[in-house]
């Protein structure tokens, strides 16, 4: 069974229960309205047929032709009247040929209730009276042609509308089903339609705020997520192959020529230590790639330990000095800590070692004079590490690519390099939330600026 139906039964069994609830209600109402309204106007009849035969008694006139003359006239059905003694024995009927038995312990219940009301198995409604002056039973009897007939006529029209309104109740549920789910088809079908060949196709949104347009967002959403996911797939393949094809071509270009000459131990060597370096910088471009692919797609991770900018800046510096000898690097405060909470953050310490350790070394390459300048500071909620080196600055054109993979600036062409050192430390300053912004300042300076939240002071 489909959504559709799932949704549009059960609504539609609701409406006929409904339906058919009030059907039998207004069906029993009305039945019960029929039966004590005729037994009023048999009471009513039997009353008047009384009276009347009281007044030609008393007249001394023969009353046989002028009841069966009433019997005709009056608005009660196929009517029968018998008055009897209190000892049950008939003193009059109309229609004379009548010939109703009435039992003894219906005569009992009439002489003790004084007035009861029964209907036989043939649907003939009687009433019981016990009258004064003299005492006397008198029992009106009448069948409801009329009224029954209506009582079924009413049983045929609450059948009609409880079956058409049912068939009514189905058809439009299922069609205002269809229009709400109207979205969701067509959601199904795009996720069939969808590969990584159109992934640029959304789901149309309105501007109504309901769960279907909230999962049609979502849905463009994960489109988005995994448009960016293809295209940086795409593009990392295609730099990868390039970049790695550089070297290897190099290594492969120097082992061929080297098989096809003889040469002496020195130039074997310095074969040799050129291989190295190549092999060196292919290490380096694989580790860079592999953490590129590693953490690009990545979110960033809640509960990371507590950590000291400043001390693992402090070590990476150590660090880089030993990786750079000619490498000189100042570190100050902007702002001097009030509490030791100040440069608290949270964080995964290689992750920020390696972001910084990128940055230092990029500042390093390109700078004039193999000198960074890193100043902390603490402002609010947030860290700001600038991280400042002397060279040429980059034109506004370039300034929105420095962060992608592979992207070098015009100050880069004549620099052994790849293009990742910022990415990588984009991606994981965004890791930890934070920010990596570069500005032009004065003089010649570059500087590229990191920010970070501070680590939310503990409880207790």
């Amino acid at each position: 069974m489909n959504f559709k139906l799932r949704l549009a039964l059960p609504f539609t069994l609701f409406v006929a229960i409904l339906l058919t609830i009030s059907s039998f209600v207004i069906y029993f109402l009305y039945y019960n309205y029929r039966e004590s309204s005729f037994f009023a106007q048999v009471k009513t009849e039997g009353h008047l047929f009384y009276d009347e035969l009281s007044r030609l008694q008393k007249q001394g006139e023969h009353s046989s032709a002028l009841f069966t003359g009433l019997l005709h006239n009056n608005r009660v059905s196929d009517e029968r009247i018998i008055v009897m003694d209190l000892s049950g024995k008939i003193i009059n009927r109309v229609p004379d040929t009548l010939n109703v038995a009435i039992s003894q312990a219906t005569i009992e219940k009439i002489k003790k209730e004084k007035e009861y009301n029964w209907t036989d198995d043939n649907g003939y409604q009687s009433v019981g009276l016990v009258l004064n002056n003299p005492q006397n039973i008198l029992v009106a009897t009448g069948y409801d042609k009329e009224g029954l007939k209506k009582l079924s006529n009413l049983g045929l029209i609450l059948f009609s509308v409880l079956v058409g309104g049912v068939i009514i109740t189905a058809f439009v549920s299922f069609f205002l089903v269809r229009q709400v789910l109207m979205p969701l088809t067509k959601l199904s079908a795009q996720i069939k339609r969808t590969t990584f060949q159109n992934l640029t196709q959304r789901i149309a949104v309105t501007d109504a705020k309901n769960e279907i347009n909230s999962i049609a967002r979502n849905f463009n959403s994960m489109l988005e997520r995994l448009s960016r996911a293809f295209e940086f797939q795409k593009s990392f393949v295609y730099h990868a192959s390039h970049e790695l094809r550089t070297p290897l071509a190099t290594m492969l270009s120097q082992t061929e020529s080297a098989l096809n000459q003889n040469l002496s131990e020195a130039a074997y060597k310095k074969l040799l230590i050129s291989l190295k370096e190549d092999q060196q910088e292919l290490i380096e471009l694989t580790n860079s790639l592999l953490m590129v692919s590693q953490f690009d797609q990545a979110e960033p991770i809640q509960n990371w330990p507590r950590l000291r900018i400043d001390e693992v800046l402090y070590e990476t510096i150590s660090i880089c000095k030993r990786m750079f000898p000619g490498l000189v690097v100042n570190m100050s405060f902007g702002t001097m800590p009030e509490t030791d909470d100040d440069f608290v953050i949270e964080g995964n310490e290689a992750l920020l070692k390696s972001a910084f350790s990128n940055i230092i070394k990029n500042a390093n390459l390109y700078s004039i004079d193999q000198k960074v300048d890193i100043t902390l500071e603490s402002y609010g909620d947030t860290i700001l590490v600038h991280f400042d080196n002397k060279g040429t600055q980059l034109p506004a054109d370039e300034k929105e690519n420095i962060m992608t993979p592979f992207f070098r600036g015009g100050n880069a062409l004549k620099t052994k390099g790849y293009g990742l050192g910022l990415s990588i430390v984009h991606r994981f300053i965004t890791l930890h939330k934070g920010t990596i912004t570069y500005t032009p300042i004065s003089n010649d300076i570059n500087r590229f600026t990191i920010t970070m939240n501070k680590a939310k002071p503990r409880m207790g």
